[in-house]
This record gives structure tokens, C-alpha cells and sequence, in this order.
């Protein structure tokens, strides 16, 4: 009985190492949606300046990305955000976000693209789009005024 356990034992131990990397996690395959998802990059260009940003993982961003690319005038905000309107709704999941942070990209009212470049608490709720990677000089490129925004892919 000790040698059919201990062979059960080894065996599940052989076949668990298979199943790792090289840094002794499982292994885990991902799927070429999945690799599309993590690597949704985009480039948002302002006045010449042109910022990394990375696309949220959902069909609101999906909507987005089909559309690109887009150049439009974002109008002034609050001295914290530019917008946008569309003539027409995207998919939207508004949550409350509690916190907005520079370079956030959200939907508001299903038809609003907004680019946030200052940080700050809110009770609002949006859809998250995507963030500007980028945002040391955000705030001085997009500050005061209305501005040309194009959207493009990586």
C-alpha cells in the first residue's frame, strides 16, 4: 500500500513540475483575445505632443478603438478636463470612481469621451475608457482652453 501512495506521490509531483514555468508558477495560457486585450495600446496626439495611452479591457473601449482614428476639438472643463460629445451612444458601464487621476480617458452619459488632466475626488460616475501612460507634461499641453485631440492607433 506505501509503494502505490508513494508512486501516486511521485507521479503527481512529475506532472505538477510539467505544468510550471520556469519560476515554479503554473503555467498559464493565454488566449490571442487575451494578448490583444493587455496590448491595447493608442497614441493621443495635442498641439505636436504626442502621449502613450492603454485601452481598458471592454466593449465601451472596443467601441472606441473600431472608430479610430478620430480627430475632433475637446472643449475646457472645470480646469481639470477636456470633452467631447458624439452624435451617437456608446456601450457604457458607469460605476462611481470615487477618484479621478491624470490622464484617465472615460465615457460619461454613454456619449461624452473626456480626458482628465488633473487629479481629484468625484461623485460622478463614468465608464472607464482607458489612461494616458504618459502625464508629466499633460496638464501644461492641455491646460486652458479648448484643444484638437486626435486619437490613432499604435
Amino acid at each position: 500500500m506505501k509503494k502505490i501512495l508513494l508512486s501516486i506521490l511521485i507521479l503527481n509531483l512529475i506532472f505538477f513540475t510539467g505544468c510550471a514555468n520556469s519560476e515554479g508558477t503554473p503555467a498559464k495560457n493565454i488566449s490571442a483575445q487575451e494578448t490583444e486585450a493587455i496590448a491595447t495600446k493608442i497614441k493621443v496626439t495635442v498641439n505636436g505632443k504626442t502621449f502613450d495611452a492603454t485601452l481598458e479591457d471592454n466593449e465601451s473601449a472596443r467601441a472606441l478603438l473600431k472608430k479610430l482614428p478620430l480627430e475632433f476639438t475637446m472643449t475646457e472643463l472645470n480646469g481639470n478636463e477636456k470633452y467631447y460629445r458624439f452624435n451617437e451612444n456608446f456601450p457604457s458601464n458607469d460605476e462611481r470612481v470615487g477618484k479621478i487621476s491624470t490622464g484617465d480617458l472615460m465615457l460619461y452619459d454613454s456619449s461624452y469621451i473626456v480626458l482628465f488632466y488633473k487629479d481629484f475626488p468625484t461623485s460622478y460616475s463614468y465608464t472607464r475608457l482607458g489612461k494616458i501612460l504618459n502625464t508629466a507634461e499633460l496638464e501644461k499641453i492641455l491646460g486652458g482652453g479648448n484643444v484638437t485631440v486626435k486619437f490613432d492607433k499604435n
